[in-house]
């Protein structure tokens, strides 16, 4: 069981400078998992264990899905600030008593 829950630790390498937690308000068990954490985890190998490489071909795939997930994200933000400052604008010349 100890085993199944450091797959969800983050990695204890830390980069030099900066703070510890990236910034983060949260202990380090709380941070999301980034898609090199997922793709590079690595895990000890055990008598009647499960099968190394699908294992991997298993992380790598998640990892995949996860880079995917987070990049449409940033475009659905992206594309919701747009589409607010266009209401915005629309709203600024189309309200009653707005100059002309």
């Amino acid at each position: 069981m100890r085993n199944v829950l450091n797959l969800f630790q983050p990695s204890r390498r830390r980069g030099k400078g900066g703070p510890p937690n990236q910034g983060w308000y949260r202990s380090d068990s709380c941070r999301p998992l980034s898609v090199g954490q997922i793709r590079e985890r690595r895990f000890r190998t055990v008598r009647h264990g499960l099968d190394p490489a699908e294992v991997h071909a298993f992380l790598y795939r998640v990892a995949g899905d996860l880079a995917l997930a987070r990049r449409d994200a940033s475009r659905h933000a992206e594309e919701n600030t747009r589409i607010k400052q266009a209401l915005k604008s629309w709203q600024s010349r189309f309200t009653p008593g707005a100059q002309r």
